[in-house]
């Protein structure tokens, strides 16, 4: 959203606060209409959050690809439509404001008087409106644009240009100024019609299906009164049916009905338009503020690279009662999904907090629900699930190897990811000028084969860490010409004097004041540090483009742009392509993470083609925790 359009509601606001302090009281019309104009939108944002929770909806998708890029920056300014009618009916209300002094909150009669002007004035008036949209000129011209939008969201409802929006405005508005003109307006009939409107428009633009088949088996005359989010969709894909506004009875009357409506519907209200993803990316929430960087939330933040925007912060304490309720009742959700290649990839994740796994007695429950995810994919017929950030712990659960020797007879590839990521970290460092690098998290299994890979590079590798033990047996690893260049250190303050730092475990604003003057992190760390020297530079995580062909990807990955991904998902869609033809064995899934053959191999293949097309994946060496 564009906060800069809310100044045209400037007027609407000043007159409500005036009207607020001049009705001893009683609440005068301008108030009224802005708290309907809060109340509308919270409607289309709680309608988008039901739509969007795929753990609930996925099976009723009437559509099944996802809400990609291009729509959601199609359709980024929906509320000008709220504006807009808020606009006008403060234009009205003001010329006639005198004559609604003394209006009841109820008026009974008002309610039966505004439903029969729908059925009979503003249902007919939009169903003649709509069929004309669809005649060439003014469809190519105008209506067009809300077809341009391949898969129905609430805001789609919204999404028109500024004449639909007016038409609309007027159906909308006629029964209600018929009820107010015969002296049965009420104060609770304009909250509560304008409110439901809403409520069926978003609806129908759902793309989820909420109607259970047998209601129109035991009640068949419903399938003339109320649409379908199934019926709806359909005209979006057809476009010369189903025209009506809420009352199919009209598309009956003007013969417009699809006849394969209502089959459709009782199919998708079934449950049965799911697929089982070919590959599934098991992550974990990062932290409270982060928690809300979803699609399901706001799609306006989680479609652009995470920042702490100043409605997180307002959202952040109902987003912390959210994360001890995910604590004590949730398991493995679906977050997101998209295609590539006709294959589905799906995101699921663990509910837990990044601080929980650094907590001792949250760790056994948080193995509990990495390995009924696990099961639950082999269950289902999952090709392949990687294991994203801290669920491939090594201190946690081995880099995954507890699962995979615990159930030795899975199906679904267990994954992590680390020989691309450390593959994409090597390919950053200018090699014919570094000549020493300080690394953190040097003992983990992708600090291991990053030291391992520079060290034979000539390259004077400083590891920091704690464990002579940890270090030694890496240092063991390397042949014996190289085991001078891996140095242990175990403070910061021995990297004064070194400019590329290899950050694979958070450093603190103090611990990132030993670095010199102009030092570039390089980072492989979750949640990426803070940027805290202005006389330095910072990398952001490992990532790699994805092909243009990707569909229905909306939403960001933490800090990454649009059609950018971590290393992980790629690193198993190679994998997936792999395994489909037939080439990867069991020798070729490595018992360790990676070797300094496999990373070296990717990094002489992306030094080879700089700028390789994004669908080229790396060839067996890959990180399979079996």
């Amino acid at each position: 959203m564009n906060l800069a359009q809310y100044l045209l509601c400037a007027p609407l606001v000043a007159k409500a606060i005036s009207d607020w302090n001049s009705h001893e009281g009683g609440v005068g019309w301008s108030v009224h209409l802005l708290i309907l104009f809060i109340l509308r939108g919270i409607i289309f944002q709680l309608s988008h959050t039901f739509s969007n929770m795929l753990y609930h909806t996925r099976r009723r998708r009437v559509i099944p690809h996802g809400l990609d890029f291009h729509q959601i920056d199609q359709e980024w300014d929906w509320d000008n439509f709220l504006i807009l009618q808020a606009l006008v009916a403060s234009l009205v209300v003001w010329q006639v404001e005198p004559a609604l002094d003394g209006v009841p909150v109820v008026q009974s009669k008002g309610w039966l008087m505004s439903l029969s002007l729908h059925v009979v004035v503003s249902e007919p008036l939009f169903y003649l409106l709509h069929r004309s949209y669809h005649r060439e000129y003014i469809f190519s011209h105008y209506h067009s644009i809300h077809h341009s939008s391949l898969v129905p969201q609430p805001m789609t409802a919204a999404f028109g240009t500024p004449l639909e929006n007016l038409a609309m405005t007027a159906v909308m508005a006629l029964p209600l100024l018929g009820s107010f003109a015969v002296g049965y307006g009420s104060v609770g009939l304009v909250y509560a019609y304008v409110l439901a409107f809403d409520l069926l428009r978003c609806l129908g633009y759902s793309n989820v299906e909420v109607f259970p088949a047998r209601i129109f088996h035991s009640l068949p005359f419903l399938r003339y009164l109320i649409y379908t989010p199934t019926y709806l969709s359909i005209h979006h894909k057809e476009k010369d049916c189903n025209f009506c506004l809420f009352m199919p009875l009209f598309d009956l009357l003007g013969k417009t009905m699809n006849k394969k409506s209502w089959d459709l519907q009782e199919e998708i209200s079934s449950g049965k338009n799911d697929r089982v993803p070919d590959f599934v990316f098991l992550a974990h929430v990062v932290d409270v503020i982060s928690s809300m960087h979803v699609p399901f939330v706001f799609r306006s933040l989680s479609s652009k690279p995470f920042v702490a925007n100043p409605l997180l912060l307002i959202c952040w304490p109902l987003a912390f009662v959210f994360m001890l309720l995910m604590w004590v009742f949730s398991k493995s959700f679906t977050l997101s999904f998209y295609y590539l290649r006709g294959r589905l990839h799906q995101t699921w994740v663990v509910p837990r907090y990044g601080f929980q796994y650094f907590l001792p007695f949250a760790r056994e429950g948080i193995n509990e629900q990495i390995e009924m995810a696990i099961l639950r994919a082999d269950k289902l017929g999952v090709k392949v699930l990687s294991l994203a950030a801290l669920n491939k712990n090594e201190s946690l659960n081995g880099g995954g190897t507890l699962f995979v020797s615990k159930h030795p007879d899975l199906k679904v590839r267990v994954v992590h990811g680390n020989t691309l990521t450390a593959a994409v970290i090597l390919n950053e460092i200018p090699r014919d000028t570094v000549k020493e690098v300080f690394l953190t998290g040097a003992t983990s299994k992708l600090g291991r084969a990053i030291a391992l890979y520079l060290c034979r590079k000539n390259i004077r590798v400083l590891m920091l860490t704690l464990s002579t033990e940890r270090f030694l047996k890496i240092q063991k690893e390397a042949p014996a010409e190289y085991q001078q260049y891996l140095v242990q250190v175990t403070k910061y303050q021995a990297a004064k004097n070194c400019k590329t730092w290899l950050v694979g475990k958070w450093l603190s604003p103090r611990e990132q004041r030993w670095a010199p003057t102009g030092t570039h992190f390089h980072q492989f760390v979750v949640p990426p540090v803070i940027r805290f020297r202005r006389d330095c530079t910072y990398g952001n995580l490992a990532a790699m483009k994805l092909p243009k062909d990707v569909q229905g990807l909306g939403s960001c990955e933490e800090i990454l742009w649009g059609r950018t991904t971590s290393t992980l998902p790629l690193i198993v869609v190679g994998l997936l392509l792999l395994l489909h033809r037939s080439v990867i064995k069991r020798s070729d899934l490595l018992p360790e993470s990676q070797t300094p053959e496999s990373v070296g191999t990717l990094l002489d293949q992306s030094n080879d083609a700089r700028s390789p097309p994004p669908y080229k994946f790396p060839r067996p060496g890959l990180n399979e925790t079996e």
